[in-house]
C-alpha cells in the first residue's frame, strides 16, 4: 500500500486569521499585501498632512507619527512572522514603526505609547476598512468620549497597486495623523 503525504497547509497570515472568509472579498492587491510573509520592502508615493494643532503634534510625537506635511516617496518595510508583523513606514520627514498582533477577532497595533485595537471589514469593491474599537495610551484605557476617530482604508488598483488612506482625529484637538498614498505590491512578492 502506498501512502501519499498531503502537502503542509500554508499558514494563514495575521489578516487572514482575523478576517476569516471575509478576507477572500478583498481586491487582489489588498489581499496580496496582507498575505506577504518574511521580510519585504515595498515602495510608493505618499502625501502627509500635518497635525491640526500644537496638542495634535504632541500626540503625533507620542505615536511616532509624522508631524510635518509633505509628499514624496515612501518606503514600507515589513517583517511578518506567524506571531506578529512589524511595519516600518519611512515617510519623507519621519520613520514610523508599529507592531501588529492578533487579538481574538481583532488586530492590535502597538505604536509608540499607544495600543490600538482594530476591527477589520471587507466592503464594496474589495476595499478593506480598519476601525478603531479600543485604545490604551501609556497603558491607561482611553475613555470612549476621548477616543480618537481612526479610519484606515485600503483599496486596490490594477494588479499591483495598493492605495491607502489613514486619518486619525481626537475630539477638541483635531487631526493627529493623516496620510494617503500608494504602494506597489509586485505579483512575485513572497507569500507563505
Amino acid at each position: 500500500m502506498t501512502s501519499t503525504a498531503s502537502p503542509a497547509a500554508t499558514p494563514a497570515t495575521l489578516y487572514q486569521r482575523v478576517m476569516g472568509v471575509d478576507f477572500d472579498r478583498l481586491a487582489s492587491p489588498v489581499a496580496r499585501f496582507h498575505r506577504l510573509a518574511g521580510t519585504q520592502v515595498l515602495h510608493g508615493q505618499v502625501q502627509v498632512q500635518a497635525p491640526a494643532s500644537l496638542l495634535g503634534r504632541v500626540l503625533a510625537w507620542g505615536l511616532g507619527a509624522p508631524q510635518q506635511a509633505g509628499q514624496g516617496a515612501i518606503r514600507f518595510e515589513l517583517d511578518a512572522t506567524p506571531g506578529a508583523e512589524v511595519w516600518t513606514r519611512i515617510f519623507p520627514t519621519r520613520t514610523m514603526q508599529s507592531t501588529l498582533r492578533e487579538a481574538p477577532g481583532f488586530v492590535e497595533e502597538h505604536m509608540g505609547a499607544a495600543r490600538l485595537l482594530f476591527g477589520l471589514t471587507a466592503v464594496e469593491g474589495g476595499r478593506l476598512e480598519m476601525r478603531l474599537v479600543r485604545m490604551r495610551f501609556l497603558g491607561i484605557p482611553c475613555p470612549r468620549w476621548l477616543q480618537p476617530a481612526i479610519v484606515a482604508r485600503e483599496t486596490g488598483q490594477g494588479d499591483d497597486e495598493l492605495h491607502f488612506d489613514v486619518q486619525a482625529s481626537v475630539p477638541w484637538i483635531g487631526r493627529v495623523v493623516g496620510y494617503r498614498g500608494q504602494l506597489q505590491v509586485p505579483a512575485d512578492a513572497r507569500t507563505p
